[in-house]
């Protein structure tokens, strides 16, 4: 019934004047997609339930009206953003110049508030009143925005044809699966993207796993869980694996780098105090930056970033972890006076007026490696079957995300508190890439963030070459002590290139044939067949 009337007009609700007339909409065509959604037998049992939606949830999920994503996403998704999803998805029809119009039409008319009640009738905002930034709801106010955004959720899958909802699909056939239930632990970052949407969206259950994500405070607490055999796999950043395998920053433990989670995603953030007065790397000096890990590519690529400016990132600045749910308050507070942190952190910075992003990581290194997914040598051993299908269950997660018309709905699913635990808008600007910078500025770059699984044996090396140039790799040798040969045993060690590409191949993808490839920097271009000069050319270059 929702969905139909929602189709009619959202107004026709709330002038509904009996059970029998809401009944006599069922078993009429959709007017969105034309597809008649309910048997006679519906209309009928309908006719004997309440007439207020908040009574109606129970029942209407009983009789299949909502799957579960579309409950996930109505309770996550605030009055604004379904709104603006029903707008861009039935108006602007994916169609970018087209949604661009739309928001500024919205714009023109007063906000999205006043055109979406003009499209939708007076009323609309008596059902769509934002109980999410209104700490005076009731509970039933709240219950009944629920219900009508499951309704438009549902209206907006009628809009493009066939739901995709990974939930609905039949399970695959796995083998003999060693173990089902399934702990994962993550980071609240938008890097997890793949790793946190299998969850809601459906992707464990449909490789048979009965899969619980569990939220870590840090990548220090990742690393311990998967010392202690805590966790069944991780979310780790890039160079975990190759640091804990070779016993940098702890105990040697052997892990294994299953496949890429994101690719860019990051950003040079800076505290609103010091507007005005960093244009380059050479003004970061004096300055406290936090970064999320020393094994990091946040690290490396911030070492790298400074280093063209003549710094010396041991010198010159002062780089400290921090776990990146505290590095708003951090920067707020004067601790760090800038960070190079995963998002959403630093688009919740500009979202709460505490920095500006003064730079994306992707204009220092397009397409560089920064999360993974990731599990012990140990836990493979005893569970290949297992491993394998997780790891398949990630890389199709990972396809699902890259297509730019899937990121709202994801955005949706991830920003829950038991997830990210973030406004939707700041977690979908970071996957649309439509985002405003904290310096005035609405940018467009749908690339901000991407999701390409293959773990390039090319992204092992240039990771191992900046462990080697500034010294990380704790070993005590001197960058030319370090082999070419070197560089590639370890990268064939950790990251599992061809089980990733087989994988792949197995859900129908084109994954690449090749292991490395020339990458191209801001500053250089790495030769994967040649780290040690590599390294040697940086120090030439820039003195550090």
């Amino acid at each position: 019934m929702v969905i139909a009337t929602a189709a009619k007009s959202l107004s026709d609700w709330g002038n509904l004047s009996s059970h029998r007339s809401a009944a006599a909409l069922l078993g009429q065509p959709c007017q969105t997609c034309g597809v008649v959604h309910f048997s006679r037998d519906h209309s009928q049992f309908l006719e004997t339930m309440p007439q207020d939606p908040v009574d109606m949830v129970d029942d209407l999920v009983k009789m299949g009206l909502y799957n579960g994503s579309q409950l996930r996403a109505a309770n996550s998704v605030n009055a604004y953003e379904l709104r603006k999803a029903l707008f861009l998805k039935n108006v602007g029809r994916n169609d970018p110049s087209r949604e661009r119009l739309i928001l500024a039409l919205c714009k023109q008319a007063g906000g999205l508030e006043n055109a979406f009640a003009a499209a939708f009738g007076p009323q609309a905002g008596l059902f769509f009143a934002d109980s999410v930034r209104n700490s005076g709801a009731t509970r039933r106010e709240f219950l009944r925005n629920m219900a009508v955004g499951a309704a438009l959720v549902s209206l907006a899958s009628c809009a493009s044809g066939p739901a995709t909802d990974a939930e609905a699909e039949a399970p695959v056939e796995t083998g003999d699966l060693e173990k089902t239930d399934i702990q994962v632990g993550f980071i609240p970052i938008t890097c997890a993207t793949p790793i946190i949407m299998s969850e809601p969206l459906g992707f464990y259950k449909k490789y048979g796993f009965n899969a619980k994500v569990v939220k870590m405070p840090s990548w220090g607490a990742v690393r311990d869980s998967a010392i202690a055999g805590e966790l069944d796999a991780y979310h780790m950043l890039a160079p975990m694996p190759i640091a804990m395998t070779l016993g940098l920053g702890s105990a040697a433990f052997g892990v294994k780098l299953a496949s890429i989670e994101n690719i860019n995603g990051q950003a040079i953030t800076v505290a609103e105090r010091h507007k005005g007065q960093v244009n380059g790397p050479e003004d970061f000096k004096g300055f406290v930056i936090g970064v999320p890990f020393p094994y990091s590519m946040h690290n490396l690529l911030l070492r790298y970033y400074l280093a063209s400016g003549g710094l010396d990132p041991d010198v010159d600045v002062q780089i400290r972890p921090v776990p990146p749910p505290d590095s708003i308050a951090q920067l707020i507070a004067g601790d760090i006076d800038a960070m190079l942190m995963p998002d959403p952190f630093n688009q919740r910075a500009v979202y709460e007026g505490a920095g500006y992003i003064h730079m994306l990581t992707k204009e220092l290194w397009d397409g560089h490696p920064c999360c993974a997914f990731a599990a012990s040598d140990q836990w493979i051993g005893e569970n290949p079957n297992t491993f394998r299908a997780l790891n398949k269950a990630i890389i199709e997660a990972a396809a699902y995300a890259q297509e730019p018309t899937n990121r709202p709905e994801i955005a949706a699913a991830i920003s829950d508190r038991a997830f990210l635990n973030q406004p939707t808008e700041v977690v979908e600007a970071v996957l649309t890439g439509k985002f405003d910078d904290g310096n005035g500025n609405s940018l467009d770059v749908p690339d901000r963030i991407g999701f390409d699984p293959y773990p390039w044996q090319s992204f092992a090396k240039w990771i191992s070459s900046q462990l080697v140039r500034w010294d990380l790799q704790g070993d005590g040798k001197a960058a030319q002590e370090i082999t070419d040969d070197t560089y590639a045993s370890v990268g064939k060690d950790v990251f599992l290139t061809d089980l990733a590409r087989d994988l792949a191949k197995e859900l129908g993808q084109n994954p690449p044939t090749e292991t490395n490839r020339e990458e191209k920097l801001a500053f250089d271009t790495f030769d994967p067949n040649a780290p040690s000069a590599y390294v040697k050319a940086q120090i030439d270059k820039f003195g550090v």
